[in-house]
Parts: C-alpha cells; sequence; structure tokens
C-alpha cells in the first residue's frame, strides 16, 4: 500500500501559534498514532498578519529587517522577505506603518504616512527580485499611499512647487506630481496587492468614513480626509491618467490600495488566493490523501474568504476529505460543511481561561490531531 499522506494547511492561532507551529503540533499528534503517515507541511495565511511568514515558511525564504520611518515619522525596525526561490519579494504594510505601532492617544490620520511601506518596496527592489506580494491590512494611515510612493522617488508638490507634509491632511495642498525620479525598476517588477476589501477610495463606503473612526479620525477629520483623498484622486486622473476612484479595493488601507494601482499598477487580489498560489497548495494536495487546515476560530465568517474555506475549495477540485481544528468553533457553520470542509473540531478539552487556551494551543492541536488519527488510522 502507498504510503497515506496528510497535507497540513493551517493559519495561525493567533497569540498562540504560527501557522508553522499548528503543522508542527499537527504531525506530532498524527505521528503519535500512526508513524508511517506522511505529512506535508503548507503553513498557511489569508492576506493579513502573518502573511509573510506562513509564505516564508512554505518556500524556505528568508525574512529581512531594516529601520524605516514608521508612521509617526520615527526611526522603526520593519520586515520584509524573500521567497525560497528569490525572485519574489513579500511584505506586509502593517510592518511599517501599521495600527499596532501607534499608541491610542496618537492615533491621527491627519498625519500619519505609509512612507514606511515604500522603504520596505524598495528593500525588495534591492535584491533583486521580479514580483513583489504587498499585504495591506492593519493600517494606521489614510494618505492614498502617498507617502510610500514619495519614498520611491515621486514629488507631491503644492501650488509653490514645494514638497507637501505627510499624511492624509496634506493631501488638499497638492498641486503636481513629479515622477522624474520615480524608481524606473518598477517598471519590470510585478506588484500584487493582497486586498480582501472593496471599498472604493472616496464616499460614504470609502477609506475615510469606513475605516477613519477606528485610526482616530474625528467627523471632522473625516470630511476633511475624505475631501482630500477626492483631490488627489483628480490630479492623478489628470496628470497621470490613471481614474482610481472608483475602483473596488482603492480604499484599502487608507488609500493605499488606490496608490498601489495608481502609480505601480498593483493587481488587487483576494489574500487567500496569493497564498495558495505562492505556497505551492495545490500541487501538494493533488497528490494527498487528506487535507488538515484550521485556525483559531471558525464561524459562519469563515466563508467569506478565511484560510479553511480557501483550503477547503483546492481541495473538494481533487475530491480530497477535508478535516479542521479550532481553538473555538463559532454558530451558523452549517454552510462551511456545503463549501468544502468535511469536519469540525475544536481543539479545547475542557472549559479554560483565555489565557490557558492560548499558552496550551500547541498540546491542545497535538491531542486533538491525534484522536482525528485514531479514527482514520482504523481505515488506512
Amino acid at each position: 500500500m502507498k504510503n497515506f499522506t496528510i497535507v497540513l494547511a493551517p493559519d495561525s492561532f493567533k497569540e498562540s501559534m504560527t501557522a508553522k507551529e499548528v503543522c508542527m503540533a499537527m504531525e506530532k499528534g498524527i505521528k503519535k498514532i500512526n508513524n508511517k503517515i506522511n505529512c506535508i507541511h503548507v503553513p498557511m495565511a489569508d492576506g493579513g498578519e502573518g502573511t509573510m511568514q506562513s509564505l516564508i515558511d512554505a518556500t524556505n525564504g528568508k525574512i529581512y529587517s531594516i529601520k524605516v520611518v514608521g508612521p509617526l515619522l520615527n526611526e522603526i525596525e520593519a520586515q520584509y522577505g524573500i521567497l525560497g526561490d528569490g525572485e519574489v519579494g513579500v511584505i506586509e504594510m502593517a510592518s511599517a506603518s501599521g495600527i499596532h505601532l501607534v499608541p491610542k492617544e496618537k492615533r491621527n490620520p491627519l498625519t500619519t504616512t505609509t512612507y514606511g511601506t515604500g522603504q520596505l518596496i524598495k528593500a525588495c527592489l534591492d535584491k533583486g527580485v521580479k514580483k513583489i506580494l504587498i499585504g495591506i491590512g492593519g493600517s494606521s494611515t489614510n494618505d492614498g499611499g502617498a507617502g510610500a510612493i514619495s519614498a520611491l522617488g515621486a514629488k507631491f508638490l503644492d501650488e509653490e512647487g514645494k514638497k507637501i507634509g505627510f499624511g492624509g491632511g496634506e493631501l488638499g495642498k497638492l498641486k503636481t506630481i513629479d515622477l522624474s525620479n520615480f524608481d524606473k525598476r518598477l517598471k519590470s517588477v510585478e506588484i500584487e496587492v493582497a486586498c480582501d476589501v472593496n471599498n472604493p477610495l472616496c464616499g460614504e463606503n470609502g477609506a475615510s468614513n469606513i475605516f477613519g473612526p477606528q485610526k482616530g479620525a474625528t467627523k471632522e477629520m473625516i470630511e476633511i480626509l475624505d475631501k482630500n483623498l477626492k483631490h488627489y484622486a483628480e490630479i492623478i486622473k489628470e496628470q497621470c491618467k490613471n481614474d482610481i476612484i472608483n475602483i473596488p479595493g482603492a480604499g484599502a488601507a487608507g488609500g493605499l490600495g488606490a496608490g498601489l494601482l495608481a502609480f505601480l499598477d498593483g493587481k488587487l487580489k483576494k489574500g487567500i488566493e496569493l497564498v495558495i498560489e505562492y505556497s505551492g497548495l495545490e500541487d501538494k494536495i493533488k497528490l494527498c490523501d487528506v487535507v488538515f487546515t484550521g485556525e483559531g476560530s471558525i464561524d459562519y465568517q469563515t466563508k467569506f474568504g478565511k484560510t479553511p474555506i480557501g483550503v477547503a475549495g483546492v481541495a473538494k477540485k481533487y475530491g480530497k476529505p477535508v478535516i479542521a481544528l479550532a481553538g473555538r468553533v463559532g454558530d451558523n457553520i452549517d454552510d462551511l460543511y456545503e463549501n468544502g470542509i468535511d469536519s469540525i473540531f475544536g481543539i479545547m478539552r475542557g472549559a479554560a481561561s483565555i489565557e490557558d487556551a492560548l499558552k496550551n494551543g500547541k498540546e491542545n492541536v497535538e491531542k486533538a490531531s491525534e484522536n482525528v488519527i485514531r479514527l482514520i488510522n482504523l481505515n488506512i
């Protein structure tokens, strides 16, 4: 009989384990029951936090740290990755411009900047990559990506020909965009953007109205920010011949989506689709017998592009059964069974505090995997 193979393709269990650590715990439980089972690790993510780490782990890539300008114009340390093939860079904008970098009392999207994200893009270019993947969740900014684009050599000038300041509050002064010193390497590099929101740049459902409040914007600030982004989009349309104001996803990350579309010819894609592609998940699932996936919490929201449902979609193309493990199993999960997941198991073995659940995550994943394999082992 051929060697029984299981693909392990979980997301991270936030604040408890990285996706790679979940894979290792799953394998430990599986091997305890049947040491002959072949386990293939494919750490996953859905484009948000942990995406860079998962892709680096899945491809044996490398993470680099550099000093960049943070959202408050202070120097911080941020990371970028190069996948195992050496040709693809991967960035999480939150590493350089994320909301977690700004204390609550200092959150002000009129002044926060994406400049550091542009420095991470430049660092990838310096490594000679042919493609850059950019996850744009968790931003503290509302500058339309102007900060990031200026880090790449663009100049955003006022009517006197002087550079405007940083932040969404300065975009209303914009008169001219000077791209004469824009990094020419960008013309030969493909940019793919992990973006799971469809918000346009401006208006009722735009960046400022929907995401501004969580970044510290008052009602008065939101009006200024939205007006400024509209002005920014009009200048881009007039001078760069690129109309991005109503493109779905342009409003992501305070309009960084719009900046990447307009200046870097970025392609917006669902995060889980990018991770599936670059982790080589499909090729590995083709050859396996069963797929294990999972994440910290599984509920009805999982069907909206979260990792387990993305993994299940690939598995169903090849008729592979899918087992999902979760720290928490929520309500209304019946739809998940109709979308490719065959069985869902909670890993908790009894009532526990959040602190204990997070601390004992590896042990609980291991034990749950062991119990699932006890059942599967009867039929191997």
